[in-house]
């Protein structure tokens, strides 16, 4: 592990008027051009907080890895800090993959995309509306507290793939915050998450010296023509997926029924994978968990990319 440590070097690129810094992680004693994956953490966390593990365990299987914070969040720049747009989030993959599409180490016609809670729901949506990504690889993925309406006549997609790829995403916003990400009595101290598990996972590897981790987080929510959302998107997301869950999700947000739902509508070729230990089981390393989702997702890449 220590020779995959030592394999990344510093990475950044722009994105909607700002540098994303990351790591790009490159195997050793194999021969470029490699497949590559790119990988934004969740919900207001940062690279080195379990994200970190997962891409040594993707580059030591042979993978190219761009792991970058999200614009506003980690080492990464942008304005106002700790503000989540997730039109914005999403056009970090699209920036991300074009980046790379540059570099003559990476074969750019083997692209995948991870995301995990959050940035999970945001893969998915740029799985659908950007052809480039040959594989996507998502876990605990907030699609959402409820299903959608049906999007029948797909308009609904329509609108999102046209305001992801062209729109205008920070027209007319609202603001929901600052606020802090968790808190140790949500009863007497709200949160912008509730469950005691987030609290005990985020202060454990979010606390620790160097995360660049900041308890605070302004949600912003563009008044864009459609709402961003995974599930409308999936019946759209052509190239393989697999999608990594826990049956018994305490996140309201990444409510195991509604992934579900649009694993079911998604056409392409696809896996459907429950691992026990929550929404934030996955991220303790080491641990069962991460052994297996890893494996899982590495031999998921192995057969697709």
């Amino acid at each position: 592990m220590a020779d995959v440590i030592r394999a990344f070097r510093s990475a950044e690129f722009l994105s909607e008027g700002a540098t994303l810094h990351g790591r790009l992680y490159m195997p050793k004693e194999l021969t470029p051009p490699f497949p590559a994956v790119i990988m934004a953490h969740g919900f207001t966390a940062t690279i080195t907080m379990v994200a970190d593990r997962y891409a040594e365990a993707f580059c030591s299987a042979g993978f190219a890895v761009l792991l970058y914070d999200h614009r506003n969040f980690g080492i990464s720049e942008g304005e106002p800090r700790h503000h989540i747009n997730q039109w914005v989030q999403a056009r970090g993959y699209r920036d991300a993959m074009t980046f790379l599409e540059g570099l003559p180490e990476i074969d750019a016609s083997r692209l995948a995309i991870w995301g995990d809670s959050m940035s999970g729901a945001a893969a998915m949506v740029v799985a659908a509306c950007d052809k480039r990504v040959r594989a996507v690889v998502v876990q605990v993925p907030a699609c959402g507290r409820t299903l959608p309406a049906p999007d029948l006549d797909q308009s609904r997609f329509q609108a999102i793939e046209e305001t992801l790829l062209h729109g205008d995403i920070n027209l007319s916003p609202k603001l929901d915050g600052p606020m802090p990400v968790v808190s140790f009595d949500f009863a007497r101290h709200p949160s912008a998450l509730e469950p005691i598990t987030a609290y005990r996972w985020f202060i454990e590897y979010g606390g620790r010296f160097g995360t660049n981790w900041v308890n605070d987080v302004t949600r912003v929510q563009p008044m864009v023509p459609e709402a961003f959302n995974a599930v409308i998107c999936a019946s759209h997301i052509n190239a393989p997926l697999l999608m990594v869950v826990s049956p018994e999700d305490e996140m309201p947000g990444s409510n195991p029924q509604v992934a579900r739902a649009a694993y079911e509508v998604a056409p392409g070729p696809k896996e459907w994978r429950e691992i026990d230990g929550g929404h934030f089981g996955l991220l303790y390393y080491p641990s069962d968990a991460f052994a297996h989702a890893s494996a899982v997702q590495i031999a998921f890449l192995q057969k697709h990319l």
